[in-house]
């Protein structure tokens, strides 16, 4: 306990640096003392960790930085081969190692506006001491002794903010380390269960209308996928909430490539554990459809075909003509890659059987539209991709195709007409101006 003391009265001060590594150099690898003094150097060891060193300049304390990986690299040993270690005066330990160490002020970006889809990351200089920490964090998580009864005094709503809060960080090592620890600490403390889901919420909220900035955003949503997955039916009330004021919000943002499989991933969970849910999800992915952005589009339709492949013929009656008449426009963008990825849909086997069973109303929707590109549009591909739908819908409905393309020739016969009395209009109105020696302006 003397040693214990001298310690925390000196622990973070630079100066006295050698003396802590002294006590350090001076223990024991774990594995070479008995069973009875292994606890006991354990704590110190873990006590002796809490020093945290400046990484910005790579030249200083040296040895001590070596120490102390060598002293981590041996706890995150310790504790996957261990039995016994886990005393109840040890989780406060940890706890307070673990906290000193990951829970810092994130360094700043190295570009004043930072973008994520263009700009390389900050990387964290003191990765090697912290990877170490949340590898140790992980495996005292995940040990057989591991009890939550005890570490929930610890482990509590303060800890998870500061956790949450560690997810903007730029580098991507780190934030894969948070959400393993996110995850273990979710499965494993049902208090903080519901805490969590809301301080995600919040932080996407945030994200959505605020500031469009959270470089974490991906891996919430990779957590929540497996949350989801384990919700119990009928889903609760909040639950749904989550999902059409939340989620689908998320699709309006900047950034959505950087997360959207992630984020369809969660919808689709929702949609295969209540299909009920599947008019409001696409009648607010329809509303918030990229107007100006064919990125974004095509994401979209990735998208909806997803939903698709789970959808009940009873839903997808709901909406398909809402749906359709959206893909329709989509089908004859000016990109051909919005073009081609919704003709795409006709490739899938289940849409083709769901298509072929409401052809009636959807025919109707698509053929103007599809005829028209057959004619006109100027990427042979898409032409190619437009005769092989027209086809299907020819063998779906022949009767029908036969009507729908009637209408269309003697419709665009009576525009053609239209447009030539005009013209004739136009150019005798110009030679009665011009005999009556009016000049129009």
């Amino acid at each position: 306990m003397q040693t214990r003391q001298v310690m925390l009265n000196y622990r973070g001060l630079n100066e006295t640096l050698p003396y802590l590594f002294f006590f350090l150099s001076l223990s024991l690898p774990l594995l070479d003392v008995s069973v009875a003094e292994q606890p006991e150097l354990f704590l110190k060891k873990l006590q002796q960790c809490c020093v945290v060193f400046d990484f910005m300049d790579t030249l200083i304390d040296l040895k001590q930085k070596e120490y102390k990986r060598s002293t981590l690299n041996e706890l995150v040993d310790y504790v996957a081969v261990s039995r016994g270690f886990l005393s109840e005066r040890a989780y406060p330990e940890v706890v307070q190692m673990v906290s000193t160490n990951i829970f810092r002020t994130l360094p700043p970006s190295d570009t004043s506006e930072f973008d994520p889809e263009e700009d390389e990351p900050t990387l964290e200089a003191s990765w090697p001491h912290l990877q170490l920490i949340y590898e140790f964090f992980i495996r005292f998580l995940e040990s057989q002794e591991f009890q939550p009864s005890i570490a929930k005094k610890y482990i509590d709503q303060k800890f998870i903010l500061q956790l949450l809060d560690l997810f903007d960080s730029e580098d991507p090592r780190e934030r894969d380390y948070l959400k393993t620890v996110l995850h273990r600490i979710y499965g494993k403390f049902l208090g903080l269960r519901a805490f969590i889901r809301k301080q995600i919420n919040n932080i996407f909220l945030r994200f959505v209308y605020e500031t469009e900035h959270f470089n974490g955003v991906a891996e919430l949503l990779e957590i929540l996928g497996s949350i989801i997955n384990g919700f119990a039916l009928p889903l609760k009330a909040e639950h749904k909430q989550f999902l059409i004021k939340v989620l689908i919000p998320l699709h309006t943002v900047r950034g959505l490539a950087l997360f959207h499989a992630q984020l369809a991933y969660c919808i689709v969970q929702f949609l295969e554990k209540d299909p009920t849910l599947t008019e409001p999800v696409i009648r607010g992915l329809l509303k918030f459809w990229p107007k100006t952005c064919s990125q974004k589009e095509v994401m979209f339709l990735g998208e909806i075909e997803e939903i698709l492949d789970v959808i009940e013929p009873s839903q997808f009656v709901k909406i398909q003509e809402q749906l359709f008449k959206q893909i329709s426009k989509c089908v004859s963008s000016p990109h051909f890659q919005v073009a081609e990825r919704a003709l795409y849909y006709w490739n899938n086997e289940y849409i083709m059987s769901l298509i072929e069973e409401n052809s009636s109303v959807i025919l109707p929707i698509m053929f103007a539209s599809l005829y028209r590109i057959s004619k006109e549009h100027w990427n042979p591909a898409i032409v190619a991709l437009v005769y092989n739908v027209l086809k299907a819908f020819m063998e779906m409905n022949s009767t029908l195709f036969d009507d729908l393309t009637a209408t269309y020739k003697e419709k665009k016969k009576e525009k053609e007409r239209e447009e030539l009395w005009k013209k004739l209009e136009d150019l005798e109105i110009k030679k009665g101006l011009e005999n009556d020696r009016i000049i129009p302006t």
